[in-house]
């Protein structure tokens, strides 16, 4: 039995945000040094130091804001070591215990975000850091002055204010980010994002350091404390197919760990709705926004790497997550106003690997490729009827979405080994056609620097109109996105 998508074009929904497709690069392992920043004297091409194939590679899917420069790095991070010259050599102790010589610092970031022509997300430091520091950071990059602080950034080359617009106030402070209360955290928010001023016409969008997983408490004191004083509030979630002392091989599962990934990847859905529950009792004009700026597969490390640099390869099963997790955050965009996956290069799911002068794309990244058409689109209603995978998850998983009297649809077909029938259809168009791209693969596929283009988007073939709609038969692991006509 086929099956059934249907999808409501008359009553289009939430603006599914673009930023909802952003990304994270914190200083772990090789995702600055080597990934995204080799060095203006590398003989790896390169512009002002960016990795030129590597930049290029994240524009075509049109990263929308970066995260900077952590997760747990941000917290032992002062953002004077990284500007002017002779800056400070530190031990980051988080990862790896490896020496930082902060070469790549604010100048280089905001220099990263201009070649991709993102907005640029920094976190700033409260577990070792003082509201002063950040206070002057905030004004070093956005005021348009003659204060000495600024006057500094002009000494370092940059005349006109950078006007970053997102600042995190603190990274998952209820850990590695100083083991607070959540009462603790509240009213250090509080301070430091009162001392983090607007200048000129830049709004800042403050976003506050929310909570891991299902931690109801932390969240309801942010909200009771805070809401006023914040735009939004982060969520960190991270899918990890066994436990946190065995996360599992990327590479090597079986048929019983891909589901119980599956099913860990959609426990997302429950999160992000209890949390959500919470912040519309207080919020119910929904004014203050969810970030999920931490999120995907978490493995164990490819094997003879270094364990504090998190490099683990990426297969069509980190697809379907990615796939899944993103049609979660779309369903949920009238709340959810960011996400960001991590990270972004040679970490935990990334979208690109490299080796020296090499770059691969993982199967992550063709997934955010696929789905650049719902950027800054109107969310549509989707009914999908079909069979139950494994606990909550079904077959299939989609998202329906509309710009510009354009109407898209990706579809995802989660099964490791079955083949499914689609029936589409929907109200407010009769279907007449549709044109498709479609990146699916034996469930371990991989790309690897021998085999670059294993797993790659092709075209989607077999669209059949009937007097019903549209039928196509999705390959086993598959993710598909369709521009329909009508």
């Amino acid at each position: 039995m086929a099956a059934k998508i249907l999808l409501d074009t008359l009553n289009p929904g939430a603006t599914i945000s673009r930023h909802i497709y952003g990304h994270f690069a914190e200083h772990l392992g090789r995702c600055i040094y080597g990934g995204l920043f080799v060095g203006k004297d590398s003989n790896i091409p390169n512009v002002n130091g960016m990795r030129t194939d590597v930049v290029e590679a994240l524009k075509k899917i049109k990263i929308p804001v970066l995260r900077w420069p952590g997760g747990c790095f941000a917290d032992e991070y002062h953002w004077e070591d990284g500007i002017g010259e002779n800056r400070k050599r530190m031990v980051n102790t988080n990862w790896g215990g490896v020496v930082e010589d902060n070469s790549f610092g604010t100048h280089e970031f905001m220099e990263l975000c201009r070649q991709l022509g993102c907005e640029a997300y920094i976190c700033g430091n409260v577990g070792s850091g003082t509201v002063r520091e950040m206070s002057e950071w905030v004004e070093y990059l956005n005021s348009d002055s003659d204060s000495t602080t600024v006057q500094r950034r002009w000494a370092n080359g940059h005349k006109e204010p950078f006007n970053v617009k997102f600042w995190g106030v603190g990274n998952e402070n209820w850990g590695c980010g100083g083991n607070m209360r959540a009462e603790f955290y509240a009213d250090q928010y509080r301070r430091f994002q009162t001392m983090c001023r607007n200048y000129g016409d830049n709004k800042l969008y403050k976003i506050a350091g929310g909570p891991s997983d299902d931690d109801w408490h932390w969240m309801e004191v942010l909200m009771q404390n805070c809401k006023t004083m914040m735009d939004a509030v982060s969520l960190h979630k991270y899918t990890v197919p066994k436990d946190w002392t065995d996360k599992g091989s990327a590479t090597e599962f079986d048929g019983d760990l891909y589901l119980t990934t599956l099913r860990k990847a959609y426990d997302m859905e429950r999160v992000v709705s209890g949390h959500e529950t919470i912040m519309d009792r207080y919020d119910p004009e929904r004014k203050v926004g969810l970030i999920v700026d931490e999120w995907g597969c978490w493995h164990n490390v490819e094997p003879g790497t270094n364990p504090g640099f998190l490099y683990q390869q990426n297969t069509m099963r980190d697809a379907m997550v990615a796939a899944l997790s993103l049609d979660i955050f779309n369903r949920h965009a009238g709340r959810v106003t960011m996400t960001n996956i991590a990270q972004t290069v040679n970490v935990l799911q990334s979208m690109v690997l490299t080796e020296g002068d090499e770059m691969v794309l993982t199967p992550t990244y063709h997934v955010y490729d696929l789905y650049t058409p719902h950027m800054d689109a109107a969310l549509l209603p989707c009914a999908v009827q079909s069979p139950v995978l494994t606990g909550d998850v079904h077959q299939l998983t989609a998202t329906a979405s509309q710009k510009d009297g354009v109407t898209t649809l990706t579809v995802s077909n989660l099964s490791a080994d079955e083949a499914c029938e689609v029936v589409i259809d929907a109200v407010g168009i009769d279907l007449t056609g549709a044109e498709g791209r479609i990146l699916t693969g034996e469930v371990h596929a991989m790309n690897t620097f021998e085999n670059k283009e294993n797993v790659t988007i092709q075209p989607l073939t077999g669209i059949e109109v009937t007097a019903k709609g549209l039928k196509l038969t999705l390959p086993a692991c598959s993710v598909a996105a369709l521009t329909l006509h009508g």
